[in-house]
């Protein structure tokens, strides 16, 4: 395991209805690199990803949207989904 990205934080902003394969094959790789990697969504609980149309994994959110400093992050990632970045978008 590489320890390219020791002491780097990445948030990954999540809601309902993303690509659940785009979270968790970059996941991966950054955590393989050394990076901490943190859930945050809208709400406390859990989020579901998705297979294309089809329901998939829940995953525990870390952290929700107003709880967080975005200073507190090296980097940002939005899987892809039409539905996670419509309604990331629709958040005040």
């Amino acid at each position: 395991m590489s320890t390219q990205l020791n002491g780097k934080r990445v948030a990954f902003l999540v809601t309902d209805g993303f690509e659940q394969v785009e979270l968790t094959g970059p996941r991966d790789a950054l955590q393989q690199q050394g990076a901490t990697v943190e859930i945050l969504g809208e709400e406390k609980g859990t989020v579901r990803g998705w297979n294309h149309d089809e329901p998939a994994d829940e995953f525990p959110v870390d952290a929700t949207f107003d709880s967080v400093q975005a200073d507190r992050y090296d980097a940002i990632v939005l899987p892809g989904g039409v539905q996670n970045s419509d309604t990331i978008r629709l958040i005040p």
